[in-house]
């Protein structure tokens, strides 16, 4: 292959004297540096250009084939390139001169469809990658999907049907709970918070199946996980998949939100309910109390309607009404009543009344009057049906605050639905058989919510706002079991998960663990604490009630471990060999090596920017390691670079990113470093690098609430700031924006020559043209250089970062263009030098994150000695093909393009969920480099035994290497 051959003319001949701010030197970062006064936090060298030091001596592990060249190709996307497995060497391209051209005719890929052009392209243009989809034109020649709802045919027989418990957050507490509610021929679920696809996945539910979403609530908790929904949904099959969504009137602020990344196709079948405010008004200006419930499907199945629920004003000083009759702030009880039983049919009153046995026999029992056979009478459903039983009632409640309490509490419209007693029911009442309360233990705890409860006699109440007893169960068995096993194997690496740490119940409020009031009205034997699948069963009716038959079993970490070690006996002796990389004697270790090492992993020496390191300099958390959408095993990107007591920072920010931060730190922990975060980056729009973005910011926002703090700052792409503006109609995120094309190298360099020039302008916008010759940059969807406008609204918020860095000991945060698609970005941070107690000057250490990419000169140019490099490794090696075409890297690209700018070590990240546990890679040049897993924690002081635990790595997984070919795979759909 000719990823080597390429990268070096591609980085000789490209620019390879432009100046940049991470150029390589003796000491891997240069000495001599300048700052002006206003940001000094971005490095600006002040030398004479010179060449990059091309560092390929790694290269030649590839077979040097050249690319196809084929200009009688009938292939219409002539701006994509690839690799052709099927060429002869560099060399003999070299020899044969234009004779190639003729020699591969008969040989081009697939039709020519990543052919390359002419020979004398510049070498930008011969690196392989498909430039459609990075300037965000590939799906131009793709037909427009028109996705279609479900058909389906009702069953109103029903004879199963039940509500479940889908435990979403309830080990974490990072988002509200979602409820199934199941029939023979459809399917409803009850808000959709991150990690629903995880837990589905996990336990086998189908959610193509789905043909209802309802919300109780429109916020980050209970609908962060719907843009990921919606887009999977899409993706599914030739067609695509769409599903109704339903919610109060903030659901078109979602909308509007998520139109920023989603295609309209998936979202036509959202409907809100309720009065929306007049944009000019407060939503003050809407009815104070709606007293009639919304019916929102009403069919021979099931009745559903929904009651609005808005805070009291009442209660609230005056200040505070405005905001508290914001956006966001209105819930939903929704009532869900199943059609009645029809009563049994007695064949010996339908004969005597002269009906013979046939069709009309069916007619009656479905509840159809028919002509009798033998006498001229008609034949009621009455006549010879016994007495119809009432359908069963489930209520779902969510109550946010004590403010919806009070309506809560006052509204009429519930009336028919209380009764005094569980045996006493006043004609004209419908008995409530299940209540399902979303409600937080803060509200449901009270004794005006218990007495409230009180009014439904009888019913059973499953309490499943966050309750306590589910906080020690991992939701997600799967990875807690690879967990577990990886932290036996490496606990430097992999830290004790903090799900199972038993000790977060005692650092609860003292009022959630407070005892429930008593009241006399309500049996504690009502109360049932949601657990994992629970269900409550409502037909057939003889089996109407509670089942935990699928409630999963604790697995305990004891036990993980016990199958282990039966499974693989040489995992103990490995673990006290990693435990001995750690050891300040290594001769008292006394064994014999379960794994053979190569002999470079013996290698001692450090860069200086590590010496003298402390534990509490910096970690880096990888909270999310796989690709496109989250699985069983790995959820979607997300990296937590945590400097202690200095704050920390996030690059992307996946779904699931909070609640992969609780199960890494526990939920009080999680807490405290959301509390600290001060900057969060996000590389490109693509919903499995951002969707986890807003329930981050909101509990930020709720933790800092009432205290004096500065809003956090979040750069990332410019699309990124549609989303996020459409969505703080819906909630205040409490954040500032910055667009990454203005912390480039171009960018900070035009501001700090003259911030007033407007002549570089078009540098700023075009920071990224470098990536392609011919005048052709990649440019935004809208096509526009950023404006001297919104130069000068991002001064301020430059400053702002230069101060948040400047306080974190940071030296420099440079976004970097990729290949990958439009506004696509990686990013290198650097810390500040440091002097020791020598008075030597130390560099500051650098870590570079690639983002998703191809590789390309900027990667490489900003990669230059860093000291680690996490970069994006989505396909094996033999996958060339589809890496180019998604604009992705393979593992041995990856690795090569850290070689190639000398980096220390490298994180390879990212993987195709094609891989489950392990992807696949060659040992042989990992000598620098190590493969990632979720919630894997490197301390900058360990750094240098990273390429020495990927043997045991293999070991724990010696039988687990292999690719998922599922049908849940979608390869064509889902790697973004």
């Amino acid at each position: 292959m000719p990823q080597s051959t390429n990268l070096r003319l591609l980085l000789s001949s490209a620019n390879c004297h432009r100046r940049h701010p991470f150029s390589a030197a003796s000491n891997f970062f240069p000495k001599h540096l300048s700052f002006s006064s206003s940001f000094q936090f971005f490095l600006k060298p002040q030398f004479k250009t010179r060449e990059i030091p091309l560092l390929f001596a790694t290269f030649s592990s590839y077979s040097k084939k050249p690319y196809a060249t084929n200009n009688n190709s009938n292939n219409n996307n002539k701006n994509s390139r690839s690799f052709n497995r099927n060429r002869s060497t560099l060399s003999e391209t070299a020899k044969k001169g234009d004779n190639n051209n003729n020699n591969n005719k008969n040989n081009s890929d697939k039709g020519g469809f990543f052919a390359m052009e002419e020979k004398n392209t510049s070498a930008d243009e011969k690196f392989g990658f498909n430039r459609k989809r990075a300037e965000g034109r590939d799906d131009s020649d793709r037909p427009k999907k028109h996705l279609q709802l479900k058909s389906r045919k009702l069953n109103p027989a029903n004879t199963i049907s039940y509500v479940q418990i889908l435990g979403t957050g309830m080990d974490t507490q990072d988002t509200s709970p979602s409820v199934l509610l199941f029939f023979d021929k459809q399917r409803f679920i009850f808000n959709a918070g991150e990690g629903l696809q995880r837990f589905c996945s996990e336990h086998k539910i189908k959610l193509s199946k789905i043909d209802h979403i309802f919300l109780s609530r429109v916020c980050s908790e209970t609908a962060g996980g719907l843009p990921g929904l919606l887009l999977t949904l899409a993706g599914m099959g030739d067609e695509g998949m769409s599903v109704n969504v339903w919610g109060p009137s903030d659901l078109k602020y979602l909308v509007d939100a998520m139109k920023s990344f989603i295609p309209n196709a998936a979202m036509v079948n959202t409907r809100s309910f309720g009065p929306t405010p007049d944009s000019n008004e407060s939503s003050r200006s809407m009815p104070h109390r709606i007293d009639e419930p919304f019916v929102l499907i009403d069919d021979e199945v099931v009745k559903l309607s929904a009651i609005l629920l808005r805070p009291s004003l009442l209660e609230v000083s005056e200040p505070m009404k405005e905001k508290s009759s914001a956006n966001g702030d209105i819930s939903v009880v929704y009532i869900c009543e199943l059609a009645e039983i029809k009563g049994k049919f007695d064949p010996k009153k339908a004969i005597a009344l002269g009906l013979r046995p046939g069709p009309k026999f069916r007619e009656l029992q479905l509840g159809n009057s028919v002509k009798s056979d033998n006498q001229d009478v008609m034949v009621h459903p009455s006549d010879v049906l016994g007495p119809s039983v009432a359908g069963p009632i489930v209520i779902l409640v969510d109550c946010p605050t004590s403010s919806h309490l009070h309506e809560l509490s006052s509204l009429k419209c519930l009336a028919p639905y209380y009764i005094d007693t569980a045996y006493d029911v006043p004609e004209g009442s419908k008995l409530v058989n299940c209540v399902i309360h979303l409600t937080p233990e803060s509200v449901s705890k009270t004794e005006d919510y218990r007495m409230w409860m009180s009014k439904f006699g009888g019913a059973q109440h499953i309490m499943a706002g966050h309750e306590m007893k589910n906080i020690e169960v991992p939701i997600l068995k799967a990875s807690a079991r690879i967990a577990a096993r990886l932290n036996y194997l490496c606990p430097q690496f992999f830290p004790s998960p903090g799900f199972w740490s038993l000790q977060n119940l005692n650092l609860l409020p003292s009022e959630a663990m407070a005892s429930p009031p008593k009241i006399p009205l309500l049996r504690t034997s009502a109360l049932i604490p949601a657990e994992n699948l629970l269900k409550f069963q409502l037909r057939p009716y003889a089996n109407l009630g509670l089942d935990k038959s699928s409630i999963p079993s604790l697995s305990s970490p004891s036990e993980i471990i016990e199958e282990l070690l039966s499974e693989i006996p040489e995992v103990k002796d490995a673990s006290q060999q990693i435990t001995s990389f750690w050891s300040d004697n290594k001769k008292d270790i006394n064994m014999e090596k379960t794994i053979t090492e190569e002999p470079w992993l013996s290698e001692n020496t450090l860069p200086p920017c590590l010496e003298n390191l402390t534990r509490k300099d910096m970690e880096i958390v990888l909270l999310g390691t796989g690709s496109s959408q989250p699985s069983k095993y790995r959820n979607v990107s997300s990296i937590f670079i945590d400097l202690f007591s200095k704050g920390s920072l996030l690059l992307d920010c996946g779904e699931g990113t909070l609640g992969q931060l609780k199960r890494r730190f526990g939920v009080q922990g999680a807490d405290e470093a959301v509390r600290k975060l001060r900057c969060i980056w996000i590389s490109h729009i693509h919903a499995d690098h951002h969707t986890g973005l807003a329930r981050i910011l909101a509990l930020r926002r709720d933790l800092l609430k009432g205290t004096s703090h500065e809003p956090v700052i979040v750069v990332g792409p410019r699309q990124l700031k549609r989303f996020l503006a459409a969505y703080q109609r819906l909630e205040d995120l409490d954040m500032q924006f910055l667009d990454c094309s203005q912390t480039t190298e171009a960018s900070i360099e035009s501001n700090q020559g003259d911030n007033n020039n407007n002549n570089n302008n078009n540098k700023n916008g075009n920071a990224d043209s470098t990536l392609f010759t011919r005048g052709v940059p990649m440019q935004s969807y809208w096509k526009r250089p950023i404006s001297p406008s919104q130069v000068a609204a991002a001064l301020p918020i430059l400053e702002s970062l230069k101060k948040v860095l400047n306080e974190a000991g940071l030296e420099a945060l440079i976004s970097f263009p990729v290949i990958h698609c439009p506004q696509a970005f990686g990013v290198a941070i650097r810390a500040a030098d440091r002097v020791n107690a020598a008075g030597k000057n130390i560099p500051g250490w650098k870590i570079v994150y690639s983002g998703d990419t191809r590789p390309c000169p900027e990667l490489v140019r900003a990669s230059q000695g860093a000291t680690v490099l996490i970069h994006e490794a989505t396909f094996e090696d033999s996958m060339i093909d589809e890496a180019v075409a998604r604009n992705h890297s393979t593992t041995k690209e990856a690795v090569e393009v850290g070689n190639s700018a000398g980096a220390y070590r490298i994180i390879l990240t990212h993987f195709s969920q094609r891989y489950p546990k392990i992807p696949v890679f060659e040992e042989s040049h990992m000598h620098k480099t190590c493969v990632a897993f979720d919630m894997m924690s490197v301390n900058l002081a360990d750094v240098h035994v990273l390429p020495r635990v990927v043997p045991y790595l293999k070991l724990l997984f010696r039988d687990e290497m292999i690719v998922d070919e599922s049908e849940d795979v979608d390869l064509v759909t889902a790697i973004a």
